[in-house]
């Protein structure tokens, strides 16, 4: 992939869940990426993390247990910058809390500060203007992250990526081969809406993810009773569960109500060959390129129109594009590239 010297890389997560997750956890799952891309290619990784975290990289484990709890967050400030200031790294890469960057702001060392969510602007001004120039710099998960912060700091669009290697690709699938809903159970990721368009379309759906506790009510109201012999839910899956759940489905359904970042069940379902139909927010016009790797909908009526057309897509030119865009040799590549740029104060 890459011949260049050696790095010395700070990871920063947030301290929720541990690096990989066990089930979900959008970021920790990145990080565990590129950890393991990283120490593959040579380059001394120190990762900041929940103390279960499982992982080739050196592990600082936090005492702090929530990013939101002013006493955690000193915890873990003190933990992270405490051997930063002790040794000698080539860059900091935070996945977490800007706050926790704050310590070494006005310091030589090359920060980054990746945004998987919509970002702070009031926090990314303060940050820079705090910055010794050229040091501080950042990436979104989609262009519809990163164009929020450009007007502000440097900013770069870097995908989700996903170890192709993990997912299996399949270029047929059953004549029955139902669609699939995969994230957590809450109205905006539009849960609700998939049931429709199951129905819509005399077609099997399961549903799979989390019920977060503070939308148990929307599930018990607005899932629970529609579940029947097609529409069948199935709850939180592992990877395994993953990889055989999207690699057997017609087509994963995002009807998302909201400006989603990027999710990456997007990468993980085009790894395994399957096309994505999905409402056209957030990231999903830059990810879904229509009628190669999936639909772009406006409405619950294109989306239904959309179903019978995922027939027609070739499962491997939907791979192919995973490939291309989403690999996970693609994605370190992209940062370690980003790494070298910012050493050189080139930002």
């Amino acid at each position: 992939m890459e011949k260049l010297p050696k790095l010395k890389i700070a990871l920063i997560a947030d301290p929720e869940l541990p690096v990989p997750p066990l089930l979900y956890g959008g970021i920790e799952r990145i990080i565990a990426v590129l950890i393991d891309g990283y120490t593959n290619l040579g380059h001394d990784v120190t990762l900041f993390a929940h103390p279960l975290s499982k992982t080739p990289a050196k592990l600082f484990a936090y005492k702090g247990k929530t990013s939101n709890v002013a006493k955690d967050i000193a915890k873990n400030i003190y933990i992270i910058n405490k051997e930063l200031f002790k040794s000698k790294y080539d860059i900091v890469h935070s996945f977490g809390r800007l706050l926790y960057l704050f310590p070494h702001l006005s310091l030589n060392i090359p920060k980054l500060m990746s945004y998987q969510r919509e970002p702070t602007i009031s926090q990314i001004k303060k940050a820079k203007k705090l910055a010794k120039k050229n040091t501080l710099a950042f990436t979104g998960c989609s262009t519809y992250i990163s164009n929020q912060i450009s007007p502000y700091a440097p900013a770069y669009p870097i995908f989700n990526g996903v170890d192709l290697k993990i997912y299996n690709f399949k270029t047929v699938i059953p004549d029955d081969a139902p669609l699939v809903f995969l994230g957590r159970i809450e109205p905006i990721k539009g849960t609700h809406i998939a049931i429709k368009v199951a129905k819509a379309t005399n077609s099997k759906l399961v549903i799979a993810g989390n019920v977060p506790v503070e939308y148990f009510k929307y599930f018990e109201q607005e899932i629970r009773p529609q579940l029947t012999d097609k529409i069948t839910y199935v709850g939180p899956v592992n990877d395994i569960q993953k990889n055989e759940l999207l690699g057997s489905a017609l087509a994963l359904l995002m009807p998302i109500g909201w400006n989603e970042p990027f999710g990456i069940v997007m990468a993980e379902a085009m790894a395994c060959g399957t096309p994505i139909i999905a409402f056209n927010k957030g990231s999903v016009p830059e990810i879904i390129i229509d009628g190669l790797n999936g639909f772009r909908c406006d409405n619950l009526n294109e989306m239904i129109e959309a179903i019978s057309n995922s027939y027609k897509l070739d499962r491997k030119k939907v791979r192919e594009d995973a490939e291309r865009r989403f690999s996970s040799d693609v994605i370190i590549q992209q940062y370690l590239d980003l790494y070298r740029k910012m050493i050189v104060q080139d930002v």
